[in-house]
């Protein structure tokens, strides 16, 4: 894709695996910096060092304000500043329906998949509001336009995400920040494995791949300061 973000400083959270890493690959190969923030250290170490030098690791656990903001601080001392945000994290569990689901997994589901991009969000807007301009880019799911069996805790979750990005641009426009909510439906992810029952491989044949997210992602990430972009759908073309 014919996109530049050339000069741009990027953190993409969620970059060790799936729709994150090829995100990460993509703003990097446009010519941002890019911050990679997961969890695991030696994933990002790898991928740092196959992207190059355009590319910083700073692991970090969403779920930990604390580590939010070293991550925030990290990129500020190595780029002085963050034009965008992607929140590309997030994860599911195979026992996902109210009959097993318990009070410590809905915690977890919780704080990882929507008390995490809280943080983020959080964090980065004091650097944002200073700069009058910045973007950030939720990934969510496809889960949110139609019910299904996906678990409460997953859609609630995701659902919840639309309210934080577009209650921040509300409030945040007059700045010059814009939110864009990204609705994948089925993607090849490693998330799919979490599934109670094995997606069949046909239909997975006809899934979404990371990189179609990622180019999405590019595409708002490069628009001009004008454009806003509140919410993207994403779905298959076979399973739509």
């Amino acid at each position: 894709m014919g996109f530049s973000l050339a000069d741009k400083v990027a953190i993409v959270v969620g970059s060790s695996s799936g729709m994150g890493r090829a995100t990460a690959v993509t703003f990097a190969k446009a010519g941002a910096q890019v911050v990679l923030a997961a969890r695991s250290a030696e994933t990002l170490a790898a991928l740092a060092e196959e992207i190059g030098e355009n590319a910083v690791a700073c692991p970090t656990d969403v779920q930990d304000a604390g580590a939010v903001d070293k991550l925030i601080e990290t990129t500020l001392e190595q780029f002085g500043r963050i034009d965008v945000l992607v929140y590309a994290t997030g994860t599911n569990i195979p026992d996902r329906s109210l009959e097993v689901l318990s009070n410590e997994t809905w915690d977890m589901m919780i704080q990882t998949n929507l008390t995490g991009a809280f943080y983020c969000t959080k964090a980065v807007l004091p650097t944002m509001r200073r700069q009058k301009d910045g973007v950030i880019i939720y990934v969510s799911s496809g889960a949110v336009q139609r019910p299904d069996v996906s678990g409460v805790s997953y859609q609630a979750t995701k659902h919840g995400m639309v309210g934080l990005a577009h209650g921040t641009f509300q409030e945040e426009k007059e700045n010059g920040i814009r939110t864009s909510m990204l609705f994948p439906g089925l993607t090849d992810t490693p998330i799919v494995l979490k599934r109670p029952v094995p997606t069949p491989p046909d239909v997975m044949a006809k899934s979404l791949q990371p990189q179609d997210v990622a180019d999405a992602c590019l595409l708002i990430a490069s628009l001009p300061a004008r454009v806003y972009v509140p919410e993207l759908i994403m779905l298959p073309a076979g399973l739509a």
